[in-house]
C-alpha cells in the first residue's frame, strides 16, 4: 500500500486537529489528574513494598521461570501498579463514558505495560545488542499501537513477497517467526535447565545416564519449540523441503566432523566407556572429565587447564580410563640401591613405607621385588593400591619422599652411575703445518 506526499501532510493535519481538540476537552485534563494521582499512588507502593519485601530470599522454593518473574516485578513494582491502575481507569471509564474520553489513560496503559515486557525479556538477555534490538522493536510496536497505524504497518510489511518452492516468504512472516522463535527457545531453554537440574538431583541414574537424558530432552524441546513457532506463523512443514535437502547437502559437504561428533558423542553416553567425573588419558592429555557436550568433552586437569577433546577421537582412539570398572588404581615406583645394602632390609622398608601411606588400601598390602642387577646397583619395583587415581604423582611423591627418609636412617644408599674420563700420553696429538717461503 503506497502513500503519495499528500496523503502524509492529510494524515500529519488530521492528527494535529485531533490532538488540539483532545487538549481543549475538559475530559483530557480529567484523564491526566487520574494518571498524576495512579503514578502517585504507584511511586508509594513501590516505597512499602521494596521496605516489606527481601528480593534476594523471595520465592526461593519457586521454579527458576516463575522466581525471576516475581523478582522482576518486585523490581519494576512502581511500573506494574501503575499498569494495573491505568488498566482498571480505562475499563471503567470505557464503560461510563465515550472510549475516546480515555484514550490518554489508554495511551498511559500501553506504555507502561510495553516498560514492563522491555524489563522482563531483557533480564534474561546477556547479549547488549539483543537487549537493544527487543528494546526498539517493543516501543516501536507500542507507538505504532498508541497512534492506531499498527495494522497498517502490518499490511505494509505483509504486501512484500518473495516465494520460494510453495513458501511465501514476507518481511512480516520472518518478524513473526524471529520473535517467536526466540520466545520459544528462551522457554525451551528454561524448560531443559529445570528438567536438567531435577535429573542431576536423582540419585538413581548414572552420570552417563543423566547427560544422555538431557541431551534428548534438550533436542526434543529444541525440535518441538521450532516446529510450534514455524506452525503458529502458518509456515507449512513440508514446505521445507527445499531447505532439507539444502542442508543435507551442507552436512554431506561440510558437516561431517560436527555430526560425527554428535553421533560419537551419543555413543559415548550409551556404551558408558566414559562418564562424568573418570580419570582418563587421552594421547599426552590426562585429567578429570569435568563435562560431556554435544561436540566434546572436557577434561580437567590439575593445574587449571581443561582440555576440549572431540568426542570422534575418544571413539577411534586409544583411552586410557582409570576408573572404568574399578577405581582402585596399582601405583609402581622403581627405585635403585647400592651394592652394600641387605636386599631384603630395602624390601621391608619399601613396603613398611608404603603401607604407612594414608590413601594406600589396607585390605592390599604393598608388594616389593628385586628386578635387576644393574652395573651401577640393585634395581627395585614397588606396588602398592590406592582407592581413587586422582592425585597419584602426589601419592608417589609422599612415598619417594619417606622411602629416602628411610634409607637415610638405615644408611642405605641411592646409586648413580659414575663415568671415568682418562687421556693417555698426556697430552692430545696435534699436527702443525709449517710455512716455507723463499
Amino acid at each position: 500500500m503506497d502513500m503519495s506526499l499528500k496523503d502524509v501532510l492529510e494524515a500529519i493535519q488530521m492528527a494535529a486537529r485531533s490532538v488540539g481538540a483532545e487538549i481543549a476537552s475538559p475530559w483530557f485534563y480529567l484523564q491526566f489528574g487520574i494518571i498524576l494521582a495512579a503514578a502517585g499512588i504507584s511511586y508509594a507502593a513501590d516505597t512499602a513494598i521494596h521496605a516489606r519485601v527481601d528480593t534476594s530470599s523471595l520465592a526461593t522454593r519457586w521454579p527458576l521461570p516463575l522466581r525471576h518473574f516475581a523478582r522482576v516485578m518486585v523490581a519494576s513494582a512502581s511500573t506494574a501498579v501503575f499498569a494495573v491502575l491505568m488498566i482498571t481507569s480505562r475499563i471503567v471509564m470505557w464503560h461510563a463514558t465515550w472510549p475516546s474520553r480515555s484514550y490518554l489513560i489508554a495511551v498511559s496503559a500501553k506504555l507502561a505495560l510495553a516498560w514492563l515486557v522491555i524489563r522482563l525479556v531483557t533480564s534474561v538477555l546477556d547479549n547488549a545488542f539483543i537487549v537493544k534490538l527487543v528494546s526498539i522493536a517493543a516501543w516501536v510496536v507500542a507507538a505504532l499501537s498508541i497512534i492506531g497505524e499498527l495494522d497498517w504497518a502490518a499490511d505494509t510489511l505483509d504486501s512484500v513477497a518473495v516465494v520460494i518452492g510453495g513458501l511465501r516468504l514476507t518481511p512480516l512472516l520472518l518478524i513473526k517467526a524471529g520473535a517467536l522463535l526466540i520466545v520459544a527457545l528462551w522457554l525451551t531453554n528454561i524448560a531443559s535447565n529445570y528438567a536438567e537440574s531435577r535429573i542431576n538431583r536423582s540419585t538413581d541414574l548414572t552420570p552417563s545416564i543423566q547427560v544422555l537424558l538431557v541431551k534428548i530432552i534438550r533436542i526434543g524441546l529444541m525440535v518441538m519449540a521450532i516446529a510450534i513457532a514455524l506452525d503458529a506463523v502458518g509456515i507449512n512443514l513440508s514446505a521445507l523441503a527445499v531447505f532439507t535437502g539444502a542442508a543435507g547437502v551442507g552436512i554431506g559437504l561440510g558437516l561431517q566432523k560436527i555430526v560425527a561428533n554428535f553421533i560419537s558423542g551419543l555413543i559415548l553416553l550409551v556404551d558408558k566407556s566414559v562418564k562424568p567425573g573418570d580419570l582418563v588419558t587421552i594421547g599426552d592429555s590426562s585429567g578429570k572429565i569435568s563435562a560431556m557436550k554435544t561436540r566434546y568433552i572436557s577434561v580437567a586437569a590439575g593445574d587449571g587447564r581443561e582440555f576440549l577433546i572431540p568426542n570422534e577421537d575418544l571413539v577411534t582412539q586409544k583411552v586410557t580410563n582409570w576408573t572404568y570398572t574399578d577405581k582402585n588404581t596399582l601405583v609402581k615406583i622403581a627405585f635403585a640401591a647400592n651394592y652394600d645394602a641387605d636386599p631384603k632390609l630395602v624390601c621391608q622398608l619399601a613396603i613398611d613405607t608404603a603401607a604407612a601411606h594414608e590413601r594406600a588400601i589396607k585390605g592390599k598390602p604393598p608388594s616389593c621385588i628385586l628386578t635387576e642387577f644393574a652395573e651401577f646397583g640393585m634395581k627395585f619395583s614397588l606396588t602398592f593400591w590406592i582407592a581413587d587415581p586422582d592425585g597419584m604423582d602426589r601419592v608417589k611423591s609422599d612415598v619417594m619422599l619417606a622411602l629416602w627418609d628411610a634409607f637415610k636412617g638405615h644408611g642405605i644408599r641411592v646409586p648413580y652411575p659414575v663415568r671415568e674420563l682418562r687421556v693417555r700420553g698426556g697430552a692430545l696429538p696435534v699436527e702443525s703445518v709449517v710455512e716455507v717461503s723463499s
